[in-house]
């Protein structure tokens, strides 16, 4: 366990380090907070499109055997980064980390179910969400202070340390040979990646194609409209083919990429919208903060690490202990109690952030936020493996990364086309509104085109101009202004998503408090499958 315990710490550490990059790749490549984003993106973008694969390459392989070769991918990823001269470097190696983790994600759902049953299993699964969020919390410490004090290629020497650690500590699981009988869907597998691809790409230049009406960043138009949403379009269309082929496959009695039973029932379908609400969300705070707190105040990743500290905190307490409550109340009850904390929580934080992290209400939001975060992430995984037999536990685990994966990229790519958008929407109309700022000085540092930028830069390139010194007064607190209210309606709009997703949570399974499910091989019918 300890050692897939720090497999799952490999993979989130990683994730966890790349919002505290985010400055340094700024500073070190200079490209803009979006542009640095676009790891995170591709990190998610990989797994996603590739884990389907990767499970059913582990169960032909045999789980220990790819699982040892992927650990190793993942540590030469990390050395990438470590060396990365360009900001096409540290993407290409989230792109190889995100291949490696396509297999990782199934393989440790498959040995979790081979080992564990009932109480010791909703057990195991809490320890990978409790290593999650300790990663969070280490990547924010540690990596904050590395960050700060040497630089950010470091803390990726964190996980090439961990990835040697947990290749060594491989050698000790079960092995297995494998299955030479299992075939791989490749219609289905280009399918899928296509498929996640297209939304993803689409939904990542939303902001730089435009939301509609295509912008002069856009690769090309269509009829003057931004090809970002129809790569969403074709995305959900090519998603649907997948599915369509699927089910015929199965219908048939042939084998598919995925086994579909695994959703049959509306609670499973249920935990998967969950999980995507929730992940997406929680991408979209990881963004967020870290992006106003480097960026924008042009602050330490200490600094950031600080700020994110209770929300990372909480989540890891709350994930390690949320399945001590799984005897006294059902997962319907619990999820729309988390849902409701993480909607409080979201509304509280629009009302009462400032640009002073530090401040007691802001903290509190954020460990109100991590409560219903780390109930929610542990819960629905831990509906999903144990709704399911073992020997489709490498479907469960592809499911688990393709949903999380997809959500993270989706989460963070839509908050980021959101903010910018309303930022410039916003400096648009208060530019209007203040005639000191005549229409020749918005053309010379387009203020109607805005990114997030520090006041310190602001002022750098105002100088640069035949502003004054009042004029440049009168942007930056403009921009200072509309900045922290796009960050309060950020937080409305999260807010609003997750009261949404009281829907898909009041179909979470109803288990009587003191039952567990276990496996539904062992039942004739599944639905009776409890203890």
């Amino acid at each position: 366990m300890v050692g897939l315990f720090l497999a799952q710490v490999l993979m989130s550490f990683n994730v966890a380090a790349l919002p505290i990059s985010l400055g340094g790749f700024v500073e070190d490549f200079g490209v803009p907070p979006t542009v640095a984003s676009t790891t995170i993106v591709v990190y998610g973008l990989a797994v996603a499109a590739l884990v389907m694969t990767g499970a059913k390459l582990g169960q032909r392989v045999g789980w220990v055997r790819i699982f040892r070769v992927v650990i190793v991918v993942f540590g030469a990823s990390s050395l990438m980064m470590i060396l990365a001269q360009s900001m096409a470097w540290a993407i290409a190696g989230q792109v190889l980390a995100g291949a490696a983790a396509a297999i990782i994600v199934p393989s440790l759902v498959a040995l979790i179910a081979e080992n564990y049953r009932g109480a010791q299993q909703a057990t195991a699964v809490g320890s990978l969400g409790s290593a999650r969020a300790f990663s969070g919390v280490s990547a924010f410490l540690i990596g904050g202070t590395l960050g700060t004090l040497v630089g950010w290629r470091p803390v990726f020497g964190i996980t090439l340390g961990l990835a040697v650690v947990v290749l060594i500590l491989s050698f000790r699981l079960r092995s297995d040979r494998g299955n030479p009988a299992v075939k791989i869907d490749l219609v289905a597998s280009v399918l899928i990646g296509v498929a996640i691809v297209l939304l993803t790409v689409g939904f990542n230049n939303l902001n730089a194609w435009g939301i509609l009406e295509a912008r002069e960043g856009a690769p090309f138009s269509v009829v003057g409209m931004s090809p970002a949403p129809i790569l969403v379009v074709f995305g959900i269309v090519f998603g649907q083919l997948f599915f369509v082929w699927t089910r015929r496959r199965m219908r048939r009695g042939l084998q598919p990429l995925v086994d579909l039973s695994v959703l049959g029932h509306g609670r499973e379908r249920a935990a998967v919208y969950a999980m995507f609400i929730i992940v997406a969300m929680e991408a979209a705070v990881n963004f967020t903060v870290p992006t106003y707190i480097q960026v924008v105040q042009g602050r330490t990743p200490f600094d950031t690490s600080l700020a994110m500290m209770p929300f990372n905190l909480t989540v890891f307490v709350t994930a390690t202990l949320i399945v001590r409550f799984y005897r006294r109340y059902s997962p319907r009850t619990i999820g729309l109690f988390s849902f409701g904390l993480t909607t409080l929580a979201l509304v509280w934080l629009s009302v009462v952030v400032t640009n002073n992290w530090e401040t007691l209400p802001t903290i509190l939001g954020l460990i109100v936020f991590g409560i219903g975060q780390g109930a929610l992430v542990t819960l629905v995984f831990n509906v999903l493996v144990t709704s399911a037999p073992k020997t489709l536990a490498g479907d469960v685990g592809s499911i688990r990364g393709t949903t999380q994966n997809l959500a993270s990229a989706v989460g963070t790519a839509v908050m980021g086309a959101v903010l910018v958008t309303t930022l410039s929407i916003g400096i648009g109309n208060a530019v209007a509104d203040h005639p000191e700022l005549p229409p020749e000085l918005v053309a010379q540092v387009d203020l109607d085109q805005v990114n997030f930028v520090s006041n310190d830069d602001l002022r750098a390139v105002l100088e640069r101009t035949d502003a004054d010194q009042a004029q440049i007064d009168a942007a930056v607190a403009l921009n200072e202004e509309e900045r922290l209210r796009t960050l309060k309606l950020g937080f409305l709009i999260l807010a609003g998503i997750s009261l949404i997703a009281a829907i898909p949570a009041s179909r979470l399974p109803r288990y009587r408090p003191g039952e567990i499910p276990v496996d539904p091989e062992t039942v004739d019918d599944p639905d009776r499958a409890r203890v």
